[in-house]
């Protein structure tokens, strides 16, 4: 069955609204921001309390961020439903008509509402991303972003230079904010570090997978009550949470670093 290609016409509806609809939802990095804000209320300078909260934290503000996405989409689908289609129907027109005039743009609508849940998938795992540099920042964890690394790993502890010089005394860390995301992709030459380790909020993840990470020496960080809530999770050693994450991997490795010079001493 061939694709049906859309027109010139509904191609520009669908572009007339993309176009006012971007230019009126707010930028992912500072919808999360916000959130992170809120969930912090009281405790943005408090680096313990957050280190011992991080698996609420990053559950809670997922959340708190798709809700306030949402809301802000809402908003910006009114103005480019308005904008875009008001000029089209006649002020006098029947309701009836403007459901006619509605249904003759269905392939212009379908392709503006498909990019928007492309739009929404890739805001949310980019959310999860900016949160957990937004931790590392706020407790003073050294990193690099979105090293030059095969799979494209989201972060190197404690610098990619440290991962030239040695690279098993490094962590390299990832998020995937759902597992059915291709993260096998990123458990390549990264896995050659000190530990790979691959956080994430999903509760799917299958024995399988799970059996596999081990293999592939990959640890799995996920929140507390994630991993409390399923046997699987729970009795495999390789399943963390990211208060163990920190305590049990991160913060001996800043010893050690501080130690052999890779970083400048914390005390």
């Amino acid at each position: 069955m061939k694709t049906r290609v859309p027109t010139d016409a509904e191609l520009a509806v669908a572009n007339s609204l993309n176009k006012i609809f971007s230019a009126n939802i707010p930028a992912g990095r500072h919808i999360i921001l916000a959130a992170i804000s809120a969930a912090l209320r009281g405790h943005k300078a408090d680096a313990e309390w957050i280190k011992q909260n991080v698996s609420h934290l990053a559950e809670d503000v997922q959340e708190d961020a798709y809700n306030r996405y949402l809301a802000s989409e809402k908003g910006a689908w009114k103005l480019a439903f308005s904008r875009t289609f008001a000029p089209m129907i006649n002020k006098t027109a029947s309701a009836e008509a403007f459901a006619l005039a509605m249904a003759d743009q269905f392939f212009a609508l379908d392709k503006f509402f498909l990019s928007r849940t492309q739009s929404r998938r890739s805001r949310a795992g980019t959310a999860f991303e900016i949160f957990m540099q937004d931790v590392f920042i706020r407790l003073g964890y050294p990193f690099t972003p979105q090293p030059k690394l095969d799979g494209n790993p989201d972060f190197v502890l404690p610098s990619i230079e440290h991962y030239r010089h040695n690279p098993l005394d490094v962590i390299v860390f990832t998020v995937k904010r759902s597992l059915r995301e291709r993260w096998r992709q990123v458990a390549t030459e990264a896995t050659k570090g000190r530990g790979f380790f691959l956080a994430t909020i999903d509760e799917k993840t299958s024995i399988g997978d799970i059996q596999y990470m081990q293999g592939e020496r990959i640890f799995l960080v996920v929140p507390e009550r994630i991993k409390m809530k399923f046997e699987h999770y729970r009795r495999a050693p390789h399943v963390i949470s990211f208060e163990e994450f920190f305590r049990d991997h991160l913060d001996p490795a800043m010893i050690k670093w501080a130690r052999n010079g890779a970083i400048k001493s914390q005390t």
